[in-house]
C-alpha cells in the first residue's frame, strides 16, 4: 500500500535551510534509491521532486511507487503530465526529427509499462511549489515558472530574462530542471536560478555519475548551492534497458556518460561539451 504525496497549498511553505532537490528521473529507479540513501544524512531535511519520472529507462511503474511511499513532494513534469492525461506525445519541445524519433520510443514505452492509477496519480501532480529556504523565497518547478517545458540552458538564458522572471513571478530562487544539465548563476544580488540537474542519466560530461543538487542557508543568510555527484548500479540499469528492448543509444549514454540522443536540442557551447 502507498500513500499520496503531500497536497501542498499553493501559498509559500516554510522549508529547512538545507534541502535536497533532484528532477529527470527518467525511471532510473537505481539512481533514486541511492539518492534516498545518500541524503539521508541529519543535515538535509526536506527532499523535492522536480518531474519527468518516466522515459529514457526501464519499468517507469517502480519510480512512481518509490516516490509515493516516501511521500517526497513532487512537481508534474511535461512526461508526467502527458502520461497521466494520456496525451499523443511527451511534450518535450523538441524540434529535430531524430530527437522526436528518440522521444516517440522512449514516450510509447513509459506509456505503456505504466499503470492506471499510476498515470492517476501523475495527472494530478502539482505545477509548482513555492517554499522558503531561510530569507529566501524559491520557486520549484519542472522548466520554467511560465512553462513546463521551456529550455533554459546556461549559455542562451540572459541575465535580463532571469530578472525578468524573478521580478514576474516575484521570488528570488528558481528552481528546475527539464534540459538536464546543472547549472546556477546569480544574475543580481540575492536573486539565484538552478538547475537542479537529472539523476535519470549523466550529464553528458562521460562520467557515469548523476547529479542532484544541495541548497542551504549559513546562520549570515548567505546561500550555498551543491551540486552533488551520485554514483548509482549504472551497470545494472544498463542490462534491465537492453532486456526491456530500449534502444542501444540510451544504453551507451548509461554505459560512457556521454549524451548519444537529443543532442541536437543543445546549444553551440553545450554540445561542444559533449562527444557527439
Amino acid at each position: 500500500m502507498t500513500r499520496e504525496s503531500p497536497n501542498l497549498e499553493s501559498k509559500t511553505q516554510n522549508a529547512a535551510p538545507r534541502i535536497g532537490v533532484f528532477g529527470g528521473v527518467y525511471s532510473n529507479y537505481l539512481a533514486l534509491k541511492a539518492l534516498l540513501k545518500d541524503s539521508r544524512a541529519p543535515e538535509i531535511q526536506h527532499l523535492y521532486c522536480l518531474g519527468d519520472l518516466g522515459a529514457f529507462g526501464p519499468l517507469p511503474d517502480r519510480v512512481c511507487e518509490i516516490l509515493r511511499e516516501t511521500g517526497i513532494p513532487v512537481i508534474q513534469g511535461n512526461y508526467d503530465n502527458s502520461v497521466g492525461n494520456g496525451l499523443a506525445d511527451c511534450q518535450c519541445g523538441y524540434t529535430d526529427p531524430r530527437d522526436n524519433y528518440f522521444a516517440r520510443v522512449s514516450y510509447d514505452y513509459t506509456f505503456r509499462h505504466t499503470n492506471n492509477d499510476n498515470k492517476t496519480w501523475l495527472r494530478k501532480l502539482q505545477p509548482e511549489i513555492r517554499i522558503r529556504v531561510g530569507p529566501y523565497r524559491v520557486l520549484l518547478c519542472h522548466g520554467s515558472p511560465r512553462k513546463m517545458n521551456e529550455f533554459l540552458w546556461e549559455t542562451t538564458t540572459s541575465d535580463a530574462f532571469l530578472d525578468w522572471l524573478f521580478e514576474r513571478y516575484d521570488i528570488d530562487i528558481v528552481v528546475a530542471t527539464h534540459t538536464g544539465l546543472h547549472w546556477h548563476r546569480e544574475p543580481s544580488p540575492g536573486k539565484h536560478f538552478i538547475n537542479c540537474g537529472a539523476i535519470g542519466r549523466p550529464a553528458d560530461d562521460g562520467q557515469t555519475t548523476v547529479v542532484y543538487t544541495v541548497i542551504s542557508v549559513d546562520s549570515a543568510a548567505r546561500l550555498k548551492v551543491d551540486f552533488v555527484r551520485l554514483a548509482y548500479d549504472h551497470e545494472r540499469l544498463a542490462a534491465e534497458m537492453a532486456s526491456e528492448g530500449l534502444p542501444e543509444e540510451f544504453i551507451e549514454t548509461i554505459w560512457t556518460g556521454w549524451w548519444t540522443t537529443c543532442n541536437e536540442i543543445l546549444p553551440a557551447k553545450e554540445r561542444a561539451r559533449g562527444k557527439y
